[in-house]
């Protein structure tokens, strides 16, 4: 778990992108493993971890962590009053 503002850089599909610094290992395991991942966070220890990522087989968007299957293509997480973000179908 990291802080809310401690964020890393890392390349996928030629793109830099943003992502929680604690949440980097794992993220690019799962790109080496050609899993299509969308969106993560670590929680902050508010919220539980996720990733959500896409599993033809399974569901086209779904939460890795919790399985949770994801009817959105996009808008995955919502704020709270405290500027956490997180998934309503995994905290639920």
């Amino acid at each position: 778990m990291c802080n809310k503002r401690n964020k890393s850089k890392i390349e996928v599909d030629g793109r830099k992108i943003k992502i929680d610094s604690c949440m980097v290992p794992l993220i690019r395991m799962l790109n080496h493993s050609n899993i299509e991942v969308y969106a993560c966070c670590c929680g902050h220890g508010k919220y539980p971890k996720t990733i959500i990522g896409k599993f033809p087989k399974i569901a086209p968007t779904m939460e890795l962590l919790s399985l949770k299957i994801i009817s959105r293509k996009r808008k995955f997480y919502f704020k709270d009053k405290q500027g956490f973000y997180y998934i309503p179908e995994v905290v639920k």
